[in-house]
């Protein structure tokens, strides 16, 4: 909602624009109290609590705007159906006249749908099918960083992202997102590595913070925060069997600083590398940076985008890289370690 009324108070600005916002959850008092907080004004803004589908698509085509917001498709209903708001034959039906609407009157709509436990928007996997574009803003409620990621879009690439920081005035650009996640980075503490990360086609860099301690308990702790906790279970196999550390009998745990949630297994030779280095209590080298996916025999594999995490790295002051053995162009500044098994990035941290 924030950073839609952000949108609506840019487009409702333009000289001779005009924005709609239909609202079924909050009231016009409350839509006016967030106005006042984030300090925004927009004249031409036009209000609606409706919440019956045929007369937003009525107000739609009568008042044709600039913009028109619905927040949420699963407070609104449709006389057809006698099913209750929000069932998936009210969003379906809802969402089909409301398309049509916006066709009709040439008047771009967008509608927000809330995440069910499943992943799914507003219940029902079919509207993403329905609409041109799904936007997704992804945020942890105790970090101030959000991203905002197309997983679909008919009229353009899918391959960005955008990261925002929550302040007391809305939402504002994060200018650089590698340095905001590497905040307060102490390359010093064993159990620290940093990695590169790609967001979308968007090269991030993040800190990785692993922890192992001797378990006293029969069943050790395997606990991740914005890593898989799957993916973790998997490289602790691989570094148990491969390396034979003896992590049978030690807690992990393992933390992404900055609320940044990480799926791609490019992170998989930072985190063992974590790992190891706090297995030992022994730090990485200064402006050290590692990435790569781990098999299961231990070998490690080449990754995507390897120049874009090669120039981020470089661009971000780092001086060493360990990645995995793959032809990349001459780097004055990097010092570029290729490895091939986990076995090598087991005697790298030792030596050091």
């Amino acid at each position: 909602s924030t950073l839609l009324l952000q949108i609506m108070e840019r487009i409702a600005n333009i000289p001779q624009s005009s924005v709609t916002y239909i609202s079924g959850e909050e009231s016009a008092h409350q839509i006016k109290l967030r106005f006042e907080r984030l300090t925004l004004c927009a004249p031409t803004l036009s209000f609606s609590p409706e919440t019956t589908v045929e007369k937003i698509c009525a107000a739609i085509e009568t008042a044709h705007p600039t913009l028109a917001v619905l927040d949420s498709i699963q407070t609104v209903r449709s006389y057809e159906s006698e099913s209750a708001a929000g069932t998936q034959s009210q969003v379906t039906l809802a969402c089909l006249k409301i398309l049509d609407a916006a066709k009709k009157s040439n008047v771009p709509v967008i509608i927000t749908g809330h995440i069910t436990k499943e992943g799914s928007v507003a219940g029902p996997k079919t509207l993403e099918h329905m609409v041109d574009t799904v936007l997704y803003l992804e945020g942890d409620k105790n970090h101030f960083y959000r991203i905002l990621r197309a997983v679909k879009n008919r009229f353009g690439s899918i391959d960005d992202i955008g990261v925002f920081e929550m302040t007391d005035t809305g939402l504002t650009e994060v200018k650089n997102p590698s340095e905001a996640f590497m905040q307060n980075f102490d390359a010093n503490e064993p159990g620290t590595v940093t990695t590169v990360v790609v967001e979308g086609s968007r090269p991030l860099m993040v800190e990785i913070q692993a922890l192992t301690n001797k378990s006293y308990f029969g069943y050790p702790k395997r606990t991740t925060s914005g890593f898989k906790k799957s993916r973790l279970e998997l490289l602790i196999a691989i570094l148990s069997k491969r390396l034979g550390l003896h992590l049978g009998q030690q807690d992990v745990y393992v933390n992404v600083a900055g609320g940044l949630k990480i799926s791609e297994p490019a992170a998989d030779l930072a985190t063992a590398a974590a790992i190891i280095s706090s297995f030992h209590e022994k730090p990485l080298p200064q402006k050290t940076c590692l990435f790569g996916e781990l098999g299961l025999g231990g070998e490690v594999r080449p990754v995507s985008f390897f120049d874009k995490r090669l120039r981020e790295a470089e661009n971000m002051g780092f001086k060493k890289v360990i990645c995995p053995n793959n032809p990349h162009p001459t780097h004055s500044s990097l010092h570029i370690t290729s490895l091939t098994t986990v076995h090598k990035l087991s005697s790298l941290l030792k030596d050091e």
